[in-house]
């Protein structure tokens, strides 16, 4: 019988209410259950008993203070191997902004910078020069930028990773893609596009939460082992093809991936996905790009 993998996590996040608001959990009705606190203390037995030996915790609001909390979080155990946090990049002073952080406690960590293009009214956020500029800064620090976005904003991002090829670009959530029995073509053009640039990866994560047909389905993923993985199948096949084991990694999304699935049922799935490839595909899905890209030792 096989070794089960070590795995990386290379998506979640953690928060507390009475700390730091949350203000997009304040969107949807359906975000109610995700209005508590929830900690790495939570996630660290779970990810231990899906064999998950390292992750990486991304932020979730645009507040300068919360990346020091991450980075200072890597340090209070053996979890947490990388943080990709938040800065300004329309600033003038993302250098040194950079610089800072990683100056503080757990900066060895910082791996990476993510903001939310979700929110953002510009449908060319991208393109600004001042946004360009911080990129920019960023590439040349070392550390990677996370795209989390609408399937929308996807030619945005096409257009920016092909003029900063010195920055490698992560798609979280595969872009976001609403999951269904036919593929959204648009979506799939798009996601193709960012792929055939070299400088781009992508997370297996955000979809392997979503059941067959719904929340009330039979073959749902609510529990430690899925049912049926056949819906989400064309999806991985897809980002298979365009980009590669090498630069598709899984992540668990959690604590919002608990809105249709445990954590241990999303594990599942991802392992469940994978599970007809071959062995050294399966470990750079599950953790040798995550270790690779965010420069994960341990």
């Amino acid at each position: 019988m096989a070794a089960r993998p070590e795995i990386v996590d290379a998506h979640h996040h953690v928060w507390d209410l009475a700390v730091r608001p949350q203000p997009w959990l304040t969107t949807s009705a359906e975000l109610a259950p995700l209005r508590r606190a929830f900690s790495i203390a939570e996630l660290a037995p779970q990810a231990a008993a899906a064999n998950v030996t390292a992750s990486v915790v991304v932020q979730t609001v645009t507040e300068p203070g919360e990346t020091p909390e991450l980075l200072a979080l890597s340090l209070t155990g053996p979890l947490i191997a990388a943080v990709v946090g938040w800065t300004d990049l329309a600033a003038p002073g993302v250098a040194d902004a950079l610089s800072g952080l990683r100056a503080m406690p757990g900066g060895q960590r910082l791996a990476g910078i993510r903001h939310p293009l979700l929110t953002e009214p510009d449908p060319d956020w991208l393109g600004r020069p001042d946004v360009r500029r911080g990129l920019t800064a960023v590439g040349a620090a070392g550390l990677t930028f996370d795209l989390v976005l609408q399937p929308s904003q996807l030619p945005a991002a096409v257009r920016a990773a092909a003029a900063l090829p010195d920055l490698t670009f992560v798609l979280d959530h595969l872009g976001n893609v609403d999951v269904g029995p036919v593929t959204d073509n648009a979506w799939a053009a798009s996601f193709a596009d960012l792929a055939a640039l070299p400088n781009t990866a992508c997370k297996l994560s955000g979809i392997l939460g979503v059941p067959a047909t719904g929340p009330d389905d039979p073959h749902s993923v609510s529990g430690d082992q899925p049912a049926s993985v056949a819906h989400l199948r064309p999806y991985l096949d897809l980002a298979l093809e365009c980009f590669g084991p090498d630069r598709l990694m899984f992540g668990s999304d959690w604590p919002v991936c608990t809105l249709g699935a445990s954590y241990a049922g999303v594990v599942a799935v991802a392992v469940a996905l994978t599970s007809t490839l071959s062995e050294a595909e399966q470990a750079a899905i599950l953790g040798g790009t995550a270790r690779a890209l965010y420069r994960i030792s341990t």
